[in-house]
Order: C-alpha cells, then structure tokens, then sequence
C-alpha cells in the first residue's frame, strides 16, 4: 500500500472544550473513574491546518459536558460571531465522548443517537456550512479514554467511516493502547497512517501518546503533529504533581504540566519540531481565569513561536476581553503560521538558569527577519542585554528594525546590541528584527 500523506505546511490553531481530563473541584481529574461523564469538545485554526478551542468556564472546574451536536453547532458560531474564525481559527474538533457505547452491527463507529440525532455527518455539514472544518477523536487501542470503543483492529473501516463523515482532522489517542498487548505504539499509530491516506480524503493526523515514547523522534513518520508530553495544567508555574520537567525523563505524567514546565521541556524537542510535523505542546489556557495578563501573553508567546498548534482551551462565552485580545492578536498569530515554519529554539549561552530564558529563531524571508523571546521566569525584574550578533542566523551588517510586539512599538539597538530594562516576573518580551 503506498503510504502518501500530504503533510500540513503550517502549524494549527485551535479552540477547545475538554472533558475526558480536567481540573475538578478536589483537583486533577484524568482517568477512567469518571471519565464516562465528561466530555470533550475542540477546536482549531490554520492556513492548511486548525482553529480555535474552549475549555471550563471556572478555573477550578473542567468543562463536564456531554458533548452534543447542539454543542459543536454553537460553538461553531461563537468562532464565527467572536471573529477568531476570520483569524484562522477554523476547525471544530470534537474530542471524546461523542460515541456510542457500541460499534453498529456492521462494526462501525457510531455517534451517541441522543447527543446526535443526525449523526456526525450532519454536525460536520453544518460546521462546513460555517466556512470551518471539523475534527473526530479514536484511540489506538481497543478503548478510548473514556472507555468507549477504541479503533484497535478496525483502523481501515473507522477511516473510510471519518472520511465519508466529512472529517478533516482526527486526535488518535492511546489510552486503550495498553490493553493491546501485540503491537508497539509506533506501529499502532501507523496502521491508522496508512488507512487515512487511502480513505480518499485529506486528513490532518495528530497523534496523542504524552510523549512516552519520544515522539519527537519518529512521528515525522506517521502524522502531522504529536503531543509531546502529559496534560497541561490551568496554572502558569505550578504543576499539579511530580511532573518530569524534561524532555527525555521516563516520569512522563498523563496530566497536570503547567506552562513553564511545558516550555522548559520544549527546550530539548523544539529543534525536532518542523513543517508536516508539528509538537503539540496542548490546549491554550488563556481565559480560563486562572493566569494574569503578562501569563497569559507568554503563554501564547511560546506556543505561537515554537509553531505548537494554537488549541484555545477557554469557554468563548464566559472569556475576559483582555483574554480574546491576546487570542486575536495578529502578530501572534502570524509568527505561528510564519512561513519558514521552524521554530524558535533554546539559546543556553544567552539565558541565565532560574532567572531568565533567551529563545531564537529565523522567520520567513531567510537572514532577514528573526523572532527573539526572552522570558523572566525569576522572582525579581530583571535588564537583559542581547547582543544581535549572538543570535544563530542573524546577519548585523545592515540597518535592522526591531519591534517590541506586546508594546506595539519600535525600540533601537545601541552598538548592535538591544537593552531590554525591568522586564516584570512571568513576562515575555518577544522581538520581530527585519530590515
């Protein structure tokens, strides 16, 4: 079988609701304890790629919803109605929980009849109708994480089901993977690679296994993006357990990474991450009223530069005006579907360990555009001098422009070297330099 997929130029974004693990009143929820009554529902933004996304409307509570075509058809009209889809955001991405408890008699996957009624084909004509795209979420083991059928053993017949569906994007998970007992991760993922490139229709694969098995290494492979570690956590600093700060430590964790973490393990992967095969570093908790501002645009500042797909995980109706600004900020938006599609990486030698934390990389247009973050992540502010001949790439032999993109104006290098003064704790400043 030819195995020819045509990989996504640039990185998603997206907007969603997430229910199968979440924040509960007593704390981290993940699992297979309750996970029958939560829901998940997602979106995504994307020149090639994804959306949009919401999550809980209280920061202490998940979003428990049975996810429902009333759902997703309202959703689609918030992207709309908010403008974020005229931004990009143009994928709903409905996650877990939107099965039946059983495959039909002709072992089809089949949507819950109740939540619904016209089945997914009628969901997903209606989000079309929008001008957006829709996503589908299976497992690749013979469960999903909330226990519904999985699509182990049945990965030809559940594509060709999607694709006939008018699906443009599928999460594969593995939480049922465990139980299968016969075949790797790597080789489970890939039989699914293999049936959506002959379902006859242009699927955006995302591969869902937190990172276990380093899938920065072979997922270039399989599909166009993979999660690249455990469920992110409402909390900019604080995780919620043991959480492996790491790339490569074995102590993954299913659930509970805050931001900084999850940046901090970008530092090893970012390099693996390119165009058709993206790290998913998760869901946007921007607006879920659990961050400040200054948080919230770091958030956002490093999954836009380290092209992670853009998955807002707040509620679109329950959502501050300051949170949907940061969302909608173009300069943000563009620096992730930037053309060149490499991210930004980890420049150790700039950074200064448990105070601040320089990252670089090229922008469309080769030696002549160049995105600079730096990041303080110590208790005090802090003045950081760069000098621009430091930066891997960037030739200082003519006049550049630099522009501090959160303050929206020009500032000048003195003697090829830019003076950055009382940069706040959790700031980011993130520079575009041009000609």
């Amino acid at each position: 079988m030819s195995h020819a997929r045509k990989m996504a130029r640039h990185s998603p974004l997206s907007s969603l609701w997430y229910g199968n693990c979440g924040v509960t009143p007593g704390g981290w929820g993940c699992g297979f304890v309750n996970c029958n009554e939560i829901y998940f529902l997602r979106f995504v933004i994307g020149k090639g790629g994804l959306g949009g996304q919401g999550l809980g409307p209280e920061a202490t509570d998940g979003f428990k919803l049975n996810v429902s075509d009333e759902l997703v058809r309202s959703t689609a009209n918030a992207l709309v109605d908010t403008g974020l889809a005229k931004l990009g955001y143009d994928h709903v991405l409905i996650d877990d929980g939107w099965q039946d408890s059983e495959r039909d008699t002709d072992g089809k996957l089949a949507a819950n009849h109740t939540r619904f009624p016209g089945g997914i084909s009628a969901t997903a004509s209606y989000v079309h109708s929008k001008g957006l795209k829709v996503g589908i979420y299976s497992d690749a083991g013979i469960f999903t994480c909330g226990k519904y059928p999985g699509s182990y053993g049945y990965e030809e017949i559940d594509a060709q089901t999607f694709a006939g569906w008018g699906v443009d994007y599928l999460k594969y998970d593995n939480c049922g993977g465990f139980q299968s007992n016969t075949l790797s991760v790597q080789e489970r993922f890939l039989k699914m690679s293999y049936a959506l490139a002959a379902s006859g229709r242009q699927i955006f694969y995302s591969l869902c296994e937190w990172g276990n098995q380093f899938p920065w290494l072979w997922a270039d492979q399989i599909g166009e993006s993979y999660r690249m570690s455990g469920d992110i956590y409402s909390s900019f600093a604080k995780d919620r357990a043991s959480i492996c700060k790491t790339a490569y430590c074995m102590n993954q964790g299913y659930a509970g990474v805050s931001v900084l973490t999850m940046i901090r393990k970008m530092r090893e992967i970012s390099p693996f991450s390119k165009p058709g095969s993206w790290a998913d570093m998760d869901m946007l908790e921007i607006g879920t009223w659990t961050m400040t501002e200054l948080e919230e645009q770091t958030h956002l500042s490093f999954w836009a530069a380290l092209k992670s797909p853009l998955i807002i995980g707040a509620d679109l109706k329950n959502i501050s005006d300051t949170s949907l600004a940061i969302y909608k900020n173009k300069d943000m938006i563009a620096l992730n579907q930037d053309d060149a599609g490499k991210p930004a990486v980890y420049l150790p030698k700039l950074s200064e360990e448990g105070s601040y934390q320089v990252w670089a990389g090229p922008l469309s247009s080769g030696k002549r555009r160049h995105v600079i973050l730096v990041q303080n992540y110590g208790s005090g502010d802090v003045d950081v001098g760069i000098s621009l001949e430091d930066i891997p790439g960037l030739s200082v032999e003519q006049q550049l422009k630099i522009r501090d993109v959160w303050a929206g104006k020009a500032i000048t290098a003195s003697g090829g070297k830019v003076s950055l003064k009382g940069i706040k704790p959790t700031q980011t400043k993130v520079l575009v330099i041009s000609r």
